[in-house]
């Protein structure tokens, strides 16, 4: 199958899985926007691919005051991206034992990029992609890039793992209400192994750069799951392998059935009001 999407933007794109993605994607002739802070790279991946398949969009996503201006300039540009891929990440090693070592304003930027960011940036693109979906004209989707420590946990990451587990939250609590609500954008999530990129440089690069898969032979994997129209592509992961996909796939069973018991609920008169929970008893 081909790959669904005609025009990605990539957040994250200078860098490890998200500039391997770009590449790729590219290369696929799918029309690319790359938003990283590395304005050099950025440069380089338009010159790589040619402008009428590249372009790209300096930004920040630590500024998150300035996301809904971003994404307001973006769309007006570029009014056909049907597909947002969020894959800025950030990896550093706490041990949250010893609270003297602890960088707080580093662990908490960790939480920031690897959540709070992307969840803001889910929430300024998805009026143009429910817009895009409504129109028909093709499919839509947003795309993050998640981890199987948001599953399973490394101790040695509390950030990394405490961020990309309310991420994959967040994903499931997406897919499910964009669901409910009738919208066809489509929410999809990757689960990477570790891939032999920047990410993991805080062990010293020569040592970091060599852990995991090939960046080249994940983009492949990760490229044939998007266009085979996954919602979940699970590459890799912590053994056995049979035990952990149980765990992911009844894990989201459970989210969906709960989801829909609390449907049920509201629409007997026995929901909370939208947007406030009890502030009570928790």
């Amino acid at each position: 199958m081909s790959f669904p999407y005609k025009h990605v933007l990539l957040i994250g794109a200078t860098s490890g899985i998200g500039a391997g993605m770009a590449d790729r994607l590219a290369r696929s002739g799918v029309k690319v926007t790359a938003v990283g802070r590395r304005k050099d790279r950025l440069d380089a991946f338009v010159a790589r691919h040619g402008s009428d398949i590249a372009s790209a969009a300096p930004f920040d996503i630590r500024e998150l005051g300035n996301i809904e201006e971003f994404a307001a300039e973006i769309t007006k540009t570029h009014p056909d991206i049907d597909s947002l891929f969020l894959n800025a990440g950030i990896q550093g090693h706490y041990d949250v034992s010893a609270p003297e070592t602890i960088d707080l304003a580093s662990f908490n930027n960790e939480m920031t990029v690897n959540y709070t960011s992307l969840v803001a940036l889910t929430f300024a693109f998805l009026p143009h992609l429910k817009s895009k979906a409504e129109a028909k004209t093709g499919p839509v989707s947003i795309i993050f890039t998640g981890t199987h420590l948001s599953i399973i946990p490394a101790a040695v990451l509390p950030a990394y793992s405490a961020s990309k587990a309310a991420l994959n939250v967040f994903t499931l609590c997406l897919r499910e209400q964009l669901g409910a609500a009738g919208s066809a954008v489509r929410v999809i999530e990757i689960y990477p192994p570790p891939v032999q990129t920047e990410i993991h440089d805080y062990l010293t690069p020569e040592i970091g750069r060599k852990m995991g898969m090939p960046l080249e032979a994940f983009t492949e994997e990760a490229y044939a799951g998007l266009a085979e129209g996954s919602d979940q592509i699970i590459i890799g992961g912590p053994e056995p392998r049979e035990t952990y996909l149980e765990i992911v796939q009844k894990r989201r069973g459970m989210m969906e059935g709960l989801a829909a018991m609390m449907r049920r609920m509201t629409a007997l008169g026995g929901g909370v009001e939208r947007g406030r929970g009890d502030q009570e008893g928790k």
